[in-house]
């Protein structure tokens, strides 16, 4: 199966009451461990890079191990997905390379870190949308900005959350596809000071914003759980992370309950990935093939994306439906969607 767009993924999850993780990649091993957890767990598939990962891996070989992904694994679900597109031309670009999805956050200006204005936002946004789906590429905007500063994303500190009202007209005068809500969260690892609660994870305002837009995906963004365990393996083994707390995965799960669909999951991947190479140095300091520590490292990957993919309730259910194609989904929103 080639790689297909983000929209009958999440429509699906809304008719199966689920959400599904979005994982973030930069190389062959982080791919591989997606896969190997959506094989394991029959899952579909939301494999997301940034810019930054762009920039790091190169589009080409990313589109290529995408491609090899698609191929190993014909008969999963698998879209590639633009995380945090900071302008009309990383979007547009993003599309031609193949990524079947695409976010375009003009919440921010393209320097990814000052905020715009809403006109701004819906100006872009609209005009992602129409080349988009004209292609059958799924759309994300974002209402409201993430807090934390990421792969050069983010406006830092806590950001500013969705104004419900704002969220309305931005679907109706966009189009979008999914909407990612900012809620309170944060990207990177130190999201909280303390375990979150209502006052600083605004879970009622999703349950607000999907009252009013029951027919919207929404996507919580900074949503690594950053668990205890995985900072501790860091720490034992030589780290210096300072006490942190993530967004709990009941908090999640309350979200899918109203109408989140799509969940990034990024930093705990990274954890587990550091946790597992510290410990095969300080264990065995004589090791220096790099399949040493990255196979461990891989499996330490595979073990979050099953955990979240089982939490979701993505599991089983990779095999529900025939996926529509990127042509598929041109002729979908063609017909107005119809």
């Amino acid at each position: 199966m080639p790689l297909v767009p983000m929209r009958p993924l999440l429509d699906a999850a809304k008719e199966g009451g689920y959400g599904v993780a979005a994982l973030n990649v930069n190389n062959m091993e982080q791919i591989q461990a997606i896969m190997e957890a959506a094989v394991e767990t029959k899952s579909p598939v939301i494999v997301q890079a940034s810019r930054g990962a762009r920039k790091y891996a190169n589009d080409n070989y990313l589109r290529h191990l995408m491609i090899a992904a698609s191929e190993l694994h014909p008969d999963l679900p698998i879209v590639m997905h633009q995380d945090h597109g900071n302008s009309v031309e990383t979007c547009k670009s993003a599309i031609e390379y193949g990524f079947t999805s695409v976010m375009m956050d003009g919440s921010l200006m393209p320097d990814g870190k000052t905020p715009s204005d809403f006109e701004y936002n819906v100006k872009v946004t609209s005009e992602i949308v129409k080349y988009a789906h004209e292609r059958g590429v799924t759309v994300e905007g974002e209402i409201g900005t993430i807090g934390g500063i990421e792969d050069g994303h983010g406006s830092g500190g806590k950001g500013h959350l969705t104004d419900p009202d704002q969220a309305v007209e931005f679907v109706e005068r966009t189009g979008v596809d999914a909407l990612a809500v900012a809620i309170g969260t944060s990207h990177g690892a130190y999201k909280f000071s303390r375990k979150p609660d209502g006052e600083v994870l605004a879970m009622s305002l999703i349950e607000e914003i999907h009252r009013r837009l029951p027919n919207t995906h929404l996507v919580m963004h900074g949503s690594s759980s950053v668990p205890q365990e995985l900072i501790e393996i860091i720490n034992k083994y030589g780290g210096k992370m300072k006490p942190t707390w993530g967004v709990p995965v009941e908090e999640i799960q309350r979200g899918i309950r109203h109408g989140v669909r799509k969940i990034n999951v990024d930093t705990d991947n990274r954890l587990a990935i550091t946790g597992a190479i510290r410990k095969v140095f300080v264990e065995s300091p004589e090791k220096f093939d790099p399949r040493d520590y990255l196979v461990p490292a891989r499996e330490a990957m595979k073990a979050v994306c099953v955990a979240r993919m089982t939490a979701f309730g993505q599991a089983g259910h990779a095999f529900d439906r025939k996926w529509p194609t990127l042509a598929d989904m041109a002729k979908y929103y063609a017909s107005g969607g119809k």
